[in-house]
């Protein structure tokens, strides 16, 4: 049993696990990409990049909270979770207080976006909606996109390239082809995440009736899946250096090749529960390959 049920938990503790933090260093590695790479153009701009932060941080969560509040509602959360507590299923907020809170989220998203409108124009109000919209339409809806194996296809989309390419545009006012390149590698590198945490959910999904990519593949194809993420990403810095993009500093990113390793060795010998692991390790894998990228990058320019 999680340590969480074995006593009441507040509201607040509740509202925590709802929004999930170990999921938002997700959010986080698009944005320091695309601010590293505004940075060595010489067009970092702070208040516009903490705007592309809190913006990410807070798709992540409506993301969170939807899926609490969809699958619960879908039945798919029924049984022994193998994943993180589910609030709405375990009972510790009722759905219309989790719907509360998901309009309240809502809310603030827009309020940021309405300055990264005014400060970049109409492409972010785009942008910005779809992105609100996807978060909400991967499980809730007419036709939820995780039901329909489509997720994967919209976190790349929006999670990773809308996540990278906005944080620059915001501060830049145009996008160059690097920013395209790493944006790329960012996606897949996040699609890796969602592709551990939809192995590990496999049977359970396919019971629920959650037709998920990884239940359309199956175990296996949903492993090669992950594998072929990994050596997508790591591929990417290799073109950018070879095409002139990126200098050799960018290759410090290979410093992270044995986390890298290690998660893809779990999710061959891991089962269940134990997947949670080379969950958090994925998660943690993307925000380490920004920041080296990053760090090579900004050397490079410094030196």
């Amino acid at each position: 049993m999680p340590v969480e049920g074995r006593r009441k938990l507040s509201q607040f503790e509740a509202w925590i696990l709802a929004i999930r933090p170990k999921t938002l260093s997700a959010a986080a590695s698009p944005v320091v990409m695309g601010s590293a790479l505004a940075f060595v153009d010489g067009q970092f701009d702070f208040l516009p990049a903490l705007g592309a932060l809190l913006g990410s941080l807070l798709l992540q969560i409506i993301s969170n909270v939807a899926n609490d509040l969809y699958d619960f509602k879908r039945g798919a959360d029924a049984g022994e979770r193998l994943g993180p507590t589910r609030v709405t299923q375990a009972g510790l907020l009722t759905p219309e207080q989790v719907q509360r809170g998901l309009i309240a989220l809502i809310g603030l998203t827009v309020i940021i976006g309405i300055y990264l409108v005014l400060h970049a124009g109409w492409p972010i109000l785009v942008v910005g909606l779809a992105a609100i919209f996807s978060a909400i339409a991967y499980t809730g809806g007419p036709y939820p996109l995780a039901y329909h194996g489509l997720g994967d296809i919209f976190v790349f989309l929006f999670f990773g390239l809308a996540a990278t390419v906005g944080t620059y545009y915001v501060q830049v006012g145009s996008v160059q082809p690097l920013v395209w390149w790493m944006a790329c590698a960012m996606g897949l590198l996040i699609v890796a995440i969602l592709v551990v945490n939809n192995l590990r959910d496999i049977e359970g999904d396919r019971l629920a009736g959650k037709r998920t990519l990884a239940v359309r593949l199956g175990a296996r194809g949903t492993r090669l899946e992950y594998v072929l993420c990994i050596i997508g990403a790591y591929a990417i810095p290799i073109l950018v250096w070879a095409f002139h993009m990126a200098s050799i500093w960018s290759w410090l990113v290979f410093l992270s090749t044995p986390m890298a390793w290690r998660c893809i060795k779990a999710i061959y010998t891991e089962r269940g529960r134990a997947l949670n692991k080379a969950l958090a390790g994925t998660g943690q894998l993307g925000l380490v390959f920004a920041v080296l990228f990053s760090i090579g990058i900004i050397t490079d320019t410094l030196w």
